[in-house]
């Protein structure tokens, strides 16, 4: 069966494809359910901190190292997530990263336990911590180290599964996961704690990923091998010329232009959803007074906004290429409308009333997950499909040492200040900022010449 492009005319790129098939959204359903799971797990603490840091006695700079200690596992294992995703193929990586970081974060609950286990090895390196905090140490660290596979593999996964005019809206979709994590969190994290203490809290949420493994390992394969993809979806899966067959040695990625703009792409604003993750419970409780109980709608609000730019930006550079534009220009423009809109945050801090704060951390929310989205699918743009974890990884670890700057910057700006003023103005030049080294990087969005085997 021939495939032809959409016409610019025609609708949505799920539409172009709607005739042959649609296990690749299926497919698709899976990345969401990890990525809204994956999302879960990591924002637990971050509702947690007031009651965790008051329960402990915790200050801003020892939650900032709890929060140090995620990012610093996370970039190590994108590291090592994308080379072995590469390697062992994406059902068995995949499977085994959420294994691990399902049962990190059910081990939070026992993080008290844990910590005086692994105090003396704190102590002979000279890190004098509680061992509240060594144990909440530990356990962020097996957790970052598992939920590092998240990424590269949904991002391999789209590259498998999903020609590119539909990869912006795929990657979009299965990125909204994170809103939705970030959405259920508060609905359930409170309830959980009041009712049994916030150790069950963990738990509960930490166990959320073995059951997704019930669904993962059935009903997941690689298009050719899959027995429910029929002729048709499987020549629209491939109908873009194929990439060429290359060895990606993870060294042999550091010379091209290509991987370092998505490199710096990551580096520069990753650092910023993680922030709006792990602090905003905090900046509403301490400037707002809006405690646990009462962070739901809030946060729910920001996080809805957040889906809709995820799923708008994907959409955006997508319709923009469907109407003729190049990859570059497309991807640019969209990029360029996302870093303006997080502009306004600069102002949040000194907003007279909450919900104008909770509107413009959501306008933020959402215009970084239309940056995001745009931004993974520069990865599939640049590179050939096998070394895209490897790329994803990368650019992954890159983020995540932001995250690692900007964990330790925020712990000590808020213990000298006690103001967000500060943190939100790093936020709003980010991006902007970012893109202007991207675009000096590859002025024109081009495959890297990867040496073929």
């Amino acid at each position: 069966m021939a495939i032809t492009s959409p016409s610019r005319g025609s609708g949505s790129p799920v539409a172009a494809g709607r005739d042959v098939g649609s296990i690749r959204w299926v497919i698709c359903s899976l990345l969401f359910l990890a990525t809204t799971i994956n999302y879960v797990d990591r924002q637990v603490i971050g509702l947690l901190k007031p009651t965790l840091q008051q329960q402990f006695g915790w200050t801003e700079v020892d939650y900032a190292d709890i929060v140090f200690a995620f990012q610093l596992a996370y970039a190590i294992g994108l590291v090592l997530a994308g080379r072995v995703i590469d390697r062992i193929g994406t059902k068995l990586g995949f499977a085994l990263a959420l294994l691990l970081w399902s049962v990190a974060a059910v081990a939070h609950a026992w993080a008290t336990a844990i910590g005086p286990i692994f105090a003396p090895l704190f102590a002979a390196v000279g890190l004098a911590y509680s061992v509240s905090v060594i144990g909440f140490i530990v356990v962020r660290f097996l957790l970052g180290l598992g939920e590092a596979g998240n990424f590269p593999a949904s991002i391999k996964t789209i590259a498998e599964w999903f020609p590119k005019r539909e990869r912006a809206l795929a990657t979009g979709i299965f990125n909204s996961g994170t809103n939705i994590g970030a959405i259920v969190t508060p609905l359930v994290v409170p309830w959980l704690t009041y009712t049994y203490g916030w150790p069950a809290a963990f738990v509960a949420t930490g166990a959320l990923g073995l059951l997704w493994l019930l669904l993962w390992w059935p009903l997941y394969n690689t298009p050719t091998k899959h027995s429910r993809v029929g002729p048709a979806e499987l020549a629209y899966i491939q109908s873009d010329p194929p990439d060429p067959v290359v060895r990606v040695p993870w060294l042999a990625l550091m010379p091209y232009r290509q991987t370092w703009a998505f490199a710096v792409a990551k580096f520069g604003t990753d650092p910023i959803w993680w922030l709006y993750l792990f602090w905003i419970p905090d900046f509403l409780y301490k400037t707002y007074g809006i405690d646990l109980k009462s962070l739901a709608l809030p946060l729910i609000v920001i996080y809805q906004m957040a889906t809709v730019g995820s799923v708008g930006g994907g959409w955006l550079s997508s319709s923009l290429l469907r109407r003729g534009w190049t990859a570059n220009r497309a991807r640019k423009t969209a990029m360029l409308i996302c870093a303006l809109a997080v502009v306004p945050i600069a102002f949040a801090a000194n907003a007279r009333h909450e919900w104008v704060a909770v509107c413009l951390v959501g306008l933020a929310a959402a215009a970084h997950q239309g940056w995001s989205a745009n931004v993974f699918t520069l990865a599939s743009d640049m590179f050939p499909r096998k070394a895209v974890g490897s790329v994803v990884g990368f650019g992954g670890m890159w983020g995540a040492i932001g995250g690692m700057l900007i964990a330790k910057v925020t712990g000590y700006l808020l213990q000298a200040t006690g103001s967000y003023v500060p943190v939100f103005l790093i936020a709003a030049s980010a991006y902007l900022v970012t893109l202007a080294v991207v675009h000096a990087l590859v002025p024109r969005l081009e495959p890297a010449a990867l040496p073929e085997r």
